[in-house]
């Protein structure tokens, strides 16, 4: 390893083997047979990658990608099961909420404890204090049984402890999704003070945002294996293609997506051929959590988010088109129908939305067994963070309002943001300072 190499990983693979039952394990272990009881699961699979001194660097993937499971084999939490670690640099990490925490330790306590288990004297310890407290912000709860702790105040502590104890290299898995947007804003500040004096960052988030804004380089890992490495607008394209099973083609052979025209003049897909359909979601496969009403006279069969570049996915980037499409089937015969959507926060406040009716689109009147496809783009000029998206069909019979299908928080929406201003939405502003005259 090279002297500007702060992190070498080769060939390293991690397998553990699963049971069925307790008692398996113990068969295998005394080999009264030579039966297999076992199974290999390959948490990693032959991963390789450097990174060198001062980068920060992003690992992102689908839960069970991987990601947390090589950071603890960097940080020496775990073993590999073949393969080679090499790093250089005193390393910090937080890897969970609680990993090197005594509960019923005082927080004052707990810090004396992980700055020894770094190999920090006391007085090295003491004289870091001021800043880790500063830092912390959690008052005379220092001074409290960590057990008594909200899960907050636990980790704006443990960051604290593991950004002040001078690192040359951080390792964060997933902690700042805990803070508040204050103190996710003090640790990203702490990053940039980092890339300033040369240290190395490496860190898992699902916050794709905050992978955009700070990191040089995103590493994408699918299935324990690397998918791919680049800049983090490259990785999270891909990322966002390969959340819905639309890998490249040439690393996921066999399983990309071609489109078929269906009898209502949508789109649906199916495993082989080119990729570039439409995979529609159905109210079997939405949010759990959704709430579903109406006569169901007329009913919403699938939906489906679309990108800027037509790939289907729930994970936007700021400033860019959204396309929505829904496809509906008409069980009776309908007048006017009305469609439409509507984006919450993840409170339940309606932040924006539209229907036919507002945007003064004309339904014409629709047969039983009819069906459409309705389209909508909408710009997407939210502050980055997680909405949830809403459908509606509605309309008037004898001049009564009445609701045929309703789909409330069918969906999440990620926006990807590098900039956010204040409130809800990015009003575009032009900022300009002038000397006065």
């Amino acid at each position: 390893m090279d002297k500007e190499t702060a992190i070498s990983i080769e060939s390293l693979s991690k397998v553990y083997k699963l049971y069925d039952k307790p008692s398996d394990r113990l068969k295998e272990s005394l080999g009264f047979s030579r039966k297999k009881y076992s199974r290999e699961h390959h948490a990693l699979s032959d991963i390789s990658f450097a990174i060198k001194k001062g980068e920060t660097v992003g690992i992102i993937g689908t839960n069970g990608a991987g990601k947390s499971t090589i950071l603890k084999i960097i940080t020496g939490v775990l073993n590999p099961t073949s393969g080679r670690v090499v790093t250089d640099g005193r390393i910090s990490a937080l890897l969970e909420l609680g990993a090197g925490f005594n509960y019923e330790y005082s927080g004052i306590e707990n810090i004396y404890l992980n700055g020894t288990m770094m190999g920090f004297s006391d007085e090295e310890i003491e004289a870091r204090m001021d800043d880790i407290l500063s830092f912390a912000d959690i008052g005379d709860f220092v001074h409290q049984p960590v057990k008594t702790y909200s899960s907050g105040m636990f980790v704006r502590l443990a960051f604290a402890v593991a950004i002040n104890i001078d690192p040359e290299i951080l390792i964060v898995d997933e902690a700042l999704s805990v803070g508040d947007v204050f103190f996710q804003a003090k640790c990203y500040r702490k990053f940039e003070e980092f890339k300033k004096q040369g240290k190395t960052i490496l860190f898992v988030s699902h916050d794709l945002g905050s992978i955009s804004k700070y990191c040089d380089r995103v590493i994408l890992l699918d299935h324990g294996t690397k998918l791919a490495e680049g800049s983090p607008k490259e990785m999270v394209d891909l990322y966002k293609r390969v959340i819905v099973h639309q890998g490249p083609p040439e690393e996921k052979e066999g399983t990309a997506v071609r489109s078929r025209k269906t009898e209502d003049g949508g789109a649906e897909n199916e495993t082989g051929g080119e990729s570039g359909g439409i995979r529609w979601i159905t109210p079997l496969e939405m949010n759990p959590g959704a709430l579903e009403y109406g006569d169901r006279r007329a009913e919403m069969t699938g939906f489906c988010l679309l990108d800027k570049d037509g790939i289907p996915t729930n994970v936007i980037e700021k400033g860019t088109d959204l396309t929505i499409k829904v496809r509906v089937r008409y069980h009776e015969d309908i007048e006017d129908p009305i469609f439409a959507y509507t984006i919450k926060d993840m409170r339940g406040t309606e932040i924006t939305g539209t229907n036919t009716m507002y945007e003064r689109v004309t339904v014409e009147p629709r047969k039983a067994g009819q069906a459409d496809v309705v389209t909508y783009v909408q710009e997407v000029n939210l502050q980055g963070g997680e909405y949830l998206i809403s459908f509606g069909l509605t309309g008037y019979r004898g001049g009564e309002f009445v609701v045929y299908h309703r789909l409330y928080d069918a969906c999440s929406l990620t926006v990807i943001s590098t900039k956010n201003t204040v409130g809800y939405y990015d009003m575009n502003a032009r900022v300009s300072v002038e000397p006065d005259a």
